[in-house]
C-alpha cells in the first residue's frame, strides 16, 4: 500500500509548507501539491497526477477536503475515481475513511461545508441564525439513526 498525499494552497502567498509537514507526520510515500485558486479540478495537473497514480490498496491523504475540492461534485468525481481505483481517501484533520459507509457519509456532510461557506459566512464568521439552523440539522441522533434508516 502507498500512501499518496496531495496539497494545495489557493494563492501564491500562502504557506503551503504546514500542510506538506502534516501530511509527512501522516507517512505519505509520495507528495504532490499546487498552487491554485481554481474552485474546480479543471486545469489542476497535480491532482490528475495524484489521481492517475493511484493503485489498488492505496491511500490519497488530503489535510482537509476543502484542499480536494470545492464543491460537492467535484468531490463527488474524485471519491468515484478513488473508489474505481481500489484506493481509499483519507484527511489527517477530518477523521474518515472512504473505505466504509460512515467515511462515505462523513466526507459528504463535509464536501458540503465549502458550498455553504457564501450563503453562511458574514465577515469571516458564521451567521447567528444560520448556526443554529446548521446545529439543529445536524444533531448525533440523526447521524445515529442513518444506519437504521438505510438497512446498514
Amino acid at each position: 500500500m502507498t500512501i499518496i498525499c496531495y496539497a494545495r494552497v489557493s494563492t501564491a502567498d500562502q504557506n503551503i509548507e504546514i500542510q506538506i509537514a502534516a501530511l509527512k507526520a501522516a507517512g505519505c510515500d509520495v507528495i504532490r501539491f499546487e498552487k491554485r485558486s481554481d474552485t474546480s479540478t479543471k486545469g489542476r495537473t497535480e491532482l490528475q497526477t495524484v489521481l492517475d497514480f493511484l493503485r489498488e490498496g492505496d491511500a490519497l491523504v488530503v489535510t482537509r477536503i476543502d484542499r480536494l475540492a470545492r464543491s460537492i461534485a467535484d468531490l463527488s468525481d474524485i471519491v468515484r475515481a478513488v473508489k474505481a481505483k481500489g484506493a481509499t481517501l483519507k484527511a489527517t484533520e477530518q477523521p474518515f475513511d472512504t473505505g466504509n459507509i460512515y467515511g462515505e457519509l462523513t466526507v459528504n456532510l463535509l464536501g458540503a461545508l465549502p458550498n455553504l461557506r457564501p450563503t453562511y459566512v458574514k465577515n469571516g464568521r458564521p451567521r447567528a441564525s444560520h448556526r443554529r439552523k446548521l446545529l439543529a440539522s445536524i444533531r448525533a441522533d440523526h447521524l445515529q439513526s442513518i444506519p437504521t434508516r438505510f438497512g446498514i
